[in-house]
């Protein structure tokens, strides 16, 4: 039964980051590739072709780490390269076909067993707090781009 006493910030936050972490670990496992590899391919799926410096802003991550990742996904064959268009001393990561393939395979099975999860373990009612929840997560994750 929910406390009708002002919850303390800090203690849903600890709560919080526990709870993230357990699922995070979950999701990680159904992972086919590293967790940076699939961010990385989701980010160029959602929102076209990249600099390497851009998606390191993006993920909040070295550039030189940035510049590693997307080599490792270019050897497996998953995005490449080519000159940006409007300045050509940069050039732009974009998916490939096998990244585009790989991406959709790693999310089916991740989601899969994340909806079967939601399905199975919530009732209709939980289903509905969960996705109320999802909409606040987003919020407090975008709060810390402001």
């Amino acid at each position: 039964m929910p406390s009708a006493t002002k919850p303390d910030p800090a203690l849903v936050a600890s709560d919080l980051r526990v709870v993230l972490g357990q699922l995070m670990r979950r999701l990680r496992a159904e992972h086919r590739f590293p967790l940076s590899h699939g961010a990385v391919l989701g980010r160029l799926d959602r929102e076209g072709a990249q600099s390497v410096s851009d998606l390191a802003h993006a993920e909040r991550v070295r550039p030189q780490s940035m510049a590693q990742t997307v080599s490792e996904l270019e050897a497996d064959g998953m995005v490449a390269r080519h000159p940006d268009p409007d300045d050509r001393r940069r050039s732009l990561v974009e998916l490939t076909e096998l990244g585009r393939l790989t991406l959709a395979e790693d999310r089916g099975r991740r989601e899969g067993w994340l909806a079967q999860a939601i399905a199975s373990g919530l009732s209709t009612e939980e289903q509905g707090v969960v996705r109320d929840a999802v909409d606040l997560l987003r919020r407090l994750a975008e709060s810390a781009d402001r």
